[in-house]
């Protein structure tokens, strides 16, 4: 009997648990080799471990520079990618092209972040627009806290405006996000999918690609209007 209570248990936690959460478990952080040095003036940030609170490590993040071309990551773990000179306010326009290079494993995201602030701390904070090309859908989302989970802004939908992988799991796309006047539009391949409140979008700007991804980040063009 207690057998059978423990079987029926666990299938109902199969049948009910969220189908992202069984294909991350199935899916762990990949080794990388060639990781952990990144280039000059850059800084990385993995996502904290959950059992441990802890950032994963740097050793499975490779980043490189592609010169004009912007950068290259591979990554185990998901991250963000900053530099502290890239600190705006006020109004402004960020713009960068990313191209996934092969489909993972189950649905994973990739985008460009702003308002960031304490970033290299537990205090760290960031709004988010991310695109799935493999199923193509998008998100926008807030992080407060580095070991809190972040609220969704907007939840993860379809939209014609993201490009979805070809048979080789290729897809580029544009995201952009313009702040002007109090509020924030966010733009994928020039086509507006949302706009919101700009009160907590002051700060630093940059990339972020969650984990098993291979991703080419096109240079990340900031205008102050």
């Amino acid at each position: 009997m207690v057998s059978m209570r423990l079987l029926t248990a666990a299938a109902v936690f199969v049948l009910f648990a969220p189908a992202g959460s069984l294909s991350a478990q199935a899916d762990p952080d990949r080794t990388v080799a060639g990781g952990g040095s990144f280039p000059p003036g850059w800084n990385v940030r993995t996502e904290p471990n959950r059992q441990t609170g802890q950032p994963a490590p740097l050793a499975n993040v490779k980043f490189t520079n592609m010169g004009a071309g912007g950068l290259h990551t591979t990554v185990g773990p998901a991250a963000i990618y900053w530099r502290a000179q890239d600190t705006v306010s006020g109004n402004y326009h960020i713009v960068a092209k990313m191209i996934q290079m092969t489909n993972p494993a189950h649905p994973e995201a990739f985008g460009i972040f702003l308002g960031g602030k304490h970033l290299a701390d537990s205090g760290q904070t960031y709004t988010y627009l991310l695109v799935r090309p493999i199923d193509g859908m998008y998100s926008i989302r807030r992080r407060t806290g580095y070991t809190t989970r972040p609220t969704a802004i907007v939840e993860w939908t379809a939209s014609d405006a993201v490009t979805k992988s070809d048979s080789t799991g290729n897809a580029s796309n544009e995201l952009s996000v313009e702040v002007r006047g109090g509020k924030a539009k966010y733009m994928i391949n020039g086509k507006e999918v949302h706009t919101g409140d700009a009160a907590e979008l002051n700060g630093v700007v940059g990339y972020r690609v969650n984990h098993n991804l291979d991703v080419h980040l096109g240079p990340l063009g900031i205008h102050k209007m």
